[in-house]
């Protein structure tokens, strides 16, 4: 089986490592990830495909596969003319990227909110620092809400 994407090798390791860390797979998962970035026209890639160019088992193809798919990450598909599932990236995928780091800012003020309560600390100095924080994440996840409404 030939690989059917053109792939620039420098920026592929770079994406592996950065999605990898990002989004907190394993190297298989993040290299399948990664490699489906590189479908531009989001023809898909079949699951043999994965399997001939990573030289991985199947097994460890499968699982990643359906470690991405679990996570949204990717979408699988079928054509009419072949039984073969391909698979894409989630076009919705910077939608669910932002919404976690959405999430995870909302439940950090939360937190600090709790923590600033049950210290109840009188040193000005310490309370404008946290609402100086406070106010940067609160503007964070506005912004990124404004913007993930105009895409």
């Amino acid at each position: 089986m030939k690989q059917s994407l053109e792939l620039n090798k420098e920026i592929f390791r770079e994406m592996v490592k950065f999605y990898g860390e990002t989004l907190n797979i394993p190297p298989l998962a993040a290299k399948i990830y990664a490699y489906l970035i590189f479908d531009f026209e989001k023809k898909g890639i079949c699951f043999d495909e994965f399997v001939h160019v990573f030289a991985a088992s199947k097994s460890s193809v499968s699982a990643n596969i359906n470690l991405l798919l679990n996570a949204k990450l990717i979408n699988d598909f079928n054509t009419i003319k072949e039984r073969k599932r391909f698979f894409r990236i989630n076009e919705n995928y910077i939608n669910i990227r932002f919404e976690e780091i959405i999430s995870k800012m909302k439940k950090e003020i939360l937190i600090l909110d709790q923590l600033n309560e049950f210290r109840k600390s009188k040193d000005q100095e310490e309370f404008q620092k946290f609402e100086i924080y406070r106010s940067l994440l609160i503007k964070n996840i506005k912004n990124i809400e404004e913007t993930l409404h105009k895409i």
